[in-house]
Formats: structure tokens, C-alpha cells, sequence
């Protein structure tokens, strides 16, 4: 009786001691891991382009961008996104402005077939 609980103290430390080590492993390995950005962790690289970042748009606003005929350089001259009724200029430390008919960042230089003129 007394080797059978000697033998189960045995494989109980075993086992105490194995689950230690491998939590210590990875408490170890993630305290070194380096953070990848949403962008690396999906094999594609950030853009340099702080407008040109789509991520968190759906393909559906992505669609509305394009059917509004939306470019990010305007072929005519004075009627830019900037001077439009329908831009909202970007919040204080940001390079992108906003449209109020599509979602996702707009260049000040931009324009799109439903330009108007500012009031």
C-alpha cells in the first residue's frame, strides 16, 4: 500500500512539474513574440499611404467608392474633394479627410462624380 501511494506521489509531481515548465515555455515565448500590426499578421504589408488604407471597409462600400466614380487625383481642374459641400476635412492629426456619401479615407485632391460646390 505504501509503494502504491509513493508511486502516485511520484507521477503527480511528474506531471506538476511538466505543466510548469511548459507554462513557463510560453510565458516565456510570448514575452518575446514581436506584435505584427492587423495588416502584417495577414500577410500583406501596412500602406504607406495613410489614405489608401481600406481595412475595415466591406467590400459594398468599397463597390460605392467605385460607382460614384471616385479617384484620388482630380482630372478637373477646381473641383476637388477639398472644395466640395459634401467633404469633411480630417480630424486634427490625421492626413485623410471624409466624404459624406461613401465610407473610408478621402484625399483633399480626390474627386468623385457627385461633386458640389461649397455654399
Amino acid at each position: 500500500m505504501h509503494e502504491m501511494n509513493s508511486r502516485r506521489l511520484f507521477l503527480q509531481k511528474c506531471v506538476s512539474a511538466g505543466m510548469l515548465l511548459t507554462g513557463g515555455a510560453f510565458m516565456l515565448h510570448g514575452c518575446s513574440a514581436k506584435k505584427k500590426s492587423p495588416a502584417e499578421e495577414d500577410g500583406s504589408e501596412a500602406p504607406a499611404d495613410p489614405c489608401g488604407d481600406y481595412t475595415g471597409l466591406y467590400e459594398n462600400d468599397l463597390k460605392a467608392r467605385e460607382s460614384m466614380g471616385y479617384v484620388k487625383q482630380s482630372p478637373i481642374p477646381g473641383k476637388q474633394c477639398g472644395n466640395c459641400n459634401l467633404w469633411l476635412p480630417p480630424p486634427a492629426g490625421k492626413d485623410c479627410g471624409a466624404c459624406q456619401l461613401f465610407k473610408g479615407p478621402v484625399y483633399t485632391e480626390g474627386y468623385c462624380t457627385y461633386w458640389a460646390p461649397q455654399v
